[in-house]
């Protein structure tokens, strides 16, 4: 990967920008960066279906200008970038404290391209070909994300689950963890002592976007409170009754 800055570039950029025909004024404003047209085209035309306003960059380049005015809310940077790639620009806006949520796009979905993007300074990472349903609902997730999500670590208690090298500890003891249950225990830990009912985490974890007739939600937290709550220490994951279930250390 090449170096690039905010200050390397001078903004004159021709992009193209499509917005919601209504409510633009409170349209979270998406930067898209994405060098294959028919792709873009794709994810810009059903993005605005559902509320955003959306500006287009072809080029790595392009991209970064766009990203170093710091007007948008959310990111989308495809990985392979014609004149910048796509870990380069992420991590020239990064070192611009820009903090905005963005979502990693390539063809590549080995581990250690997973790891690449996310130490970058990615937040999430989706694999091409990918469903539109899921990119937006892994958007929709971003976007409700505290602001102090660029956090590498989480520790709630005798808890400590790494976001890059995916690993999850319990008082220094590893935990293997199947990657539907790293994602549950991810979502709880960032929501500690909060109670979390069926609903929120099948939209947040699952991405239903609507509330099937299942017991999926008690099923996997049957398996990760097995993983978790080991014998002979105080349980961390509590059932609620008639609401959900709760991350809580004992006071």
């Amino acid at each position: 990967m090449g170096s690039a800055s905010c200050e390397d570039h001078d903004h004159d950029v021709r992009t193209r920008t499509w917005a919601p025909e209504r409510t633009v004024g409170s349209s979270p404003r998406l930067l898209l960066i994405e060098d294959d047209d028919s792709i873009a085209a794709e994810v810009a035309e059903e993005l605005t279906t559902r509320g955003y306003e959306v500006t287009r960059a072809a080029t790595g380049v392009e991209g970064l200008d766009h990203a170093c005015t710091g007007q948008f809310d959310l990111m989308i940077v495809d990985r392979m970038l014609p004149e910048l790639d796509g870990l380069t620009v992420i991590e020239s806006v990064r070192a611009q404290r820009i903090n905005i949520p963005v979502l990693v796009l390539s063809a590549l979905s080995a581990v250690d391209d997973r790891v690449s993007g996310l130490k970058a300074g990615g937040d999430d990472y989706l694999t091409k070909p990918f469903a539109m349903e899921e990119l937006a609902a892994r958007l929709e997730a971003l976007l409700r994300r505290p602001t102090d999500s660029r956090v590498t670590m989480l520790r709630v208690g005798p808890l400590e689950m790494d976001l890059i090298e995916r690993r999850v500890f319990r008082n220094g003891q590893e935990i293997d963890l199947l990657p539907r249950e790293f994602r549950l225990l991810e979502y709880m830990m960032r929501r500690p002592d909060t109670v979390l009912t069926r609903t929120m985490l099948l939209e947040d974890v699952w991405n239903y976007r609507f509330v099937p007739q299942t017991n999926l939600v008690d099923v996997h937290i049957g398996k990760l409170r097995r993983k978790i709550d080991v014998p002979g220490e105080p349980p961390l994951i509590h059932s609620i009754r008639g609401a959900g279930f709760s991350l809580r250390v004992p006071g």
